[in-house]
């Protein structure tokens, strides 16, 4: 069983604030997510599904600044360390024209920023402004409880700079020199960890009541309703899951004969799980699970379609990867396969039988050209000309075969190496985001087995692509961390 949770994130931004910012009132929680909906639009993880890696550092950036914006509307809070976001930003209407640079092919572009102001407004000003996206509608909404400011009591537009040498004569402190010095150090993996172990070991220690609650919750649901598993679509909180899980235990207390529908069988999604969507209420779930005998036919006839192809390309195998597609129902899969098979039939392109055996194919409702991923599957458009795909497909046939001879080869390092990391440092548990590729994976392991870090002893490691302490105690690196001397 698969949870499918629809993110609900309360989140906000910052950067430089307009004049009239200074004589407003505080932001409430509430404007401050309406006044970040333009930004949500730009970002949301849902309109990325082409784009696994793209889509997974979004979804992270969005924890951490919901964690961020918590954090600034506790009353009394004393300290707040910088948090760096990257974001992919979709182009829109309102940032279509301006930027950080140009939008990439496929309509997005990296926006990076580092939260450290204190207060909600400033904040939800300065992720407005980052990612080029208008503030109109924040000036309205405080203009309307406190006018601007007369314009002859403007400040200056931009503070004064003086010559360097100014600072030599007075012996003043130049404000900018510590600026300069910080951005030009870079952060080691042995720094941050210093920094935030302590940090981390407190949350982690904080989180284990509700982390036996959940696989409690787990192994009696799943016995209960005679699932194979229950697990999460996005990396939400242990709090989160907990409070679903209940939610599924009271419907199937209400109703477990329908629920029972799900016992050893597949459900809706592309690849056979039964997703719920966490903003549904009770009874969508039931409508759903009574439903599910009827998307069995649905799911056979989908194998069967697949193995049509495969037979029409040469003994090709068809596959669905999860993490490196979007997720489609299991209507929106068998639509997608039944374009591509009609357009097969009737070309008939020839492919020796059994010619194409032991490749692997994905196809993408993505109007672009045919391409062969490093892991060695074809990236196969639906509506492709069927003679281009055949000339493709056979000019790098050798050359997938050793991609996937080169992928299984390096799986089976990847787990050899987490298993020594796991054992040398104790780690209670290693794992990493689906967009890190075994590759990096590797790179990164190697690079940890020749270092000496105690903070990690006991804790949940995760690689990903920056650092980050999660709510639960759980410690991201990027797989690529520097260590040694800071830069000079």
């Amino acid at each position: 069983m698969f949870c499918h949770l629809r993110p609900v994130r309360r989140l906000c931004l910052e950067k430089v604030s307009p004049r009239w910012f200074f004589c407003s009132r505080a932001l409430s929680g509430a404007e401050a997510v309406n006044a970040l909906r333009p930004f949500y639009f730009a970002v949301h993880p849902d309109f990325f599904g082409q784009h696994p890696r793209e889509r997974e550092v979004n979804e992270t950036s969005l924890q951490r600044l919901s964690v961020y914006l918590e954090t600034i509307q506790k009353p009394g809070f004393q300290s707040l360390k910088p948090t760096q976001l990257t974001f992919y930003v979709r182009e829109t209407g309102q940032n279509a024209s301006h930027g950080q640079g140009p939008f990439s092919a496929f309509g997005f572009r990296a926006v990076k920023f580092t939260l450290h102001t204190r207060d909600l407004l400033s904040t939800v000003l300065y992720i407005l402004n980052s990612c080029s996206l208008s503030i109109e509608h924040v000036q309205s909404l405080n203009s309307s409880v406190h006018p601007p400011p007369p314009k002859e009591k403007r400040a200056p537009d931009r503070p004064i700079k003086w010559d360097k040498s100014y600072y030599a004569f007075t012996g003043f402190k130049d404000p900018g020199e510590g600026l300069e010095q910080v951005s030009k150090r870079e952060t080691t993996l042995s720094s941050w960890l210093d920094n935030n172990g302590k940090h981390a070991t407190k949350k982690l220690e904080n989180s284990l009541p509700l982390r036996k609650e959940l696989d409690r919750l787990k192994g009696e649901l799943s016995h209960q309703l005679q699932l194979s598993d229950i697990r999460w679509q996005r990396s939400w909180g242990l709090a989160h899951r907990c409070s679903q899980l209940h939610s599924l235990g009271r419907l199937a207390q209400q109703n477990l004969e329908t629920l029972k529908n799900a016992k050893d069988r597949s459900g809706i999604s592309a690849v056979g799980h039964v997703m719920l969507g966490t903003m549904d209420v009770h009874h969508h779930w039931t409508k759903l699970f009574e439903r599910l005998p009827s998307y069995f036919d649905l799911q056979r006839r989908l194998m069967l379609l697949e193995d049509q192809i495969g037979c029409l390309l040469g003994g090709i195998q068809v596959v669905y990867i999860e993490e490196l597609q979007p997720v489609l129902t299991l209507e929106e899969y068998y639509s997608l396969l039944d374009v591509f098979y009609n357009r097969l039939s009737k070309t008939r392109i020839p492919f020796h039988p059994r010619s194409l055996s032991g490749l692997q194919m994905i196809l993408s409702s993505d109007r672009y050209a045919p391409s062969l991923h490093e892991l060695g599957h074809f990236n196969v458009p639906t509506l492709c000309d069927p003679a281009s795909l055949q000339r493709f497909i056979l000019s790098r046939a050798p050359q997938a075969r050793e991609n996937l001879k080169r992928k299984d080869e390096l799986k089976v390092i990847e787990n050899e190496l987490i298993q020594a990391s796991t054992k040398k440092f104790s780690l209670e548990k290693f794992y990493k985001e689906p967009s890190v590729s075994s590759k990096q994976m590797v790179d990164c392991c190697k690079r940890l087995l020749g270092q000496s870090l105690p903070y990690l002893q006991g804790m949940h490691l995760c690689v990903s692509h920056f650092y980050s302490v999660m709510q639960d105690g759980d410690l991201c690196i990027p797989w690529n961390w520097k260590d040694g001397e800071a830069v000079k």
